[in-house]
């Protein structure tokens, strides 16, 4: 399905689009990043609040070192107090995850993954590169929820285009 090279590149990509959104989000009061848009979690601050608790709960399941989230599942779109502690951890993990994929074979990406969901009440067994391409595309769904957030009230969004990633990134 995907190899070592594909989770190395996205993970560059989740990085490098985070970076974006942090400086250009920077320049937002924080009424607006909380303010209802009608989007699927309301507000940006509440999308970019579950996407870094989903990051970190498919993390902890790849990787040991990657603590889950501090918070019960219900309280995942407020899992940050504010934005600068948002930005803090969000780098901390898009680093935890370059580590990760940096140091990743193909063969890892082999067998299952087990957990068990407090918000479902359900135990699930997945592929693991199944997994892993999940997490890759619930960070792409939901940057594009906050790129059409900021579009829509006149701020700029960044550049999404995996194709114009530098390659320094």
């Amino acid at each position: 399905m995907i190899d070592a090279g594909y989770v190395r590149m996205m993970a560059r990509y989740n990085a490098w689009q985070n970076r974006q959104l942090t400086e250009l989000l920077a320049e937002m009061s924080d009424k607006d990043l909380r303010k209802d848009r009608g989007a699927f979690f309301g507000s940006i601050m509440a999308t970019l609040n579950h996407l870094l608790w989903g990051d970190t709960l498919w993390m902890s399941r790849f990787e040991p070192r990657i603590d889950p989230p501090s918070v019960d599942p219900s309280e995942h779109t407020t899992f940050t107090p504010t934005f600068a502690v948002w930005s803090a951890e969000r780098f901390r993990l898009d680093g935890g995850i370059r580590m990760w994929a940096d140091t990743l074979r193909t063969l890892d990406l082999k067998g299952d993954v087990t957990w068990y969901s407090a918000a479902l009440d359900q135990s699930f067994v997945k592929k693991r590169d199944l997994c892993v391409a999940q997490m890759f595309n619930h960070q792409t769904h939901h940057r594009g929820q906050v790129h059409a957030m900021m579009t829509a009230v006149g701020v700029k969004a960044p550049v999404s285009d995996v194709v114009l990633m530098p390659e320094d990134e």
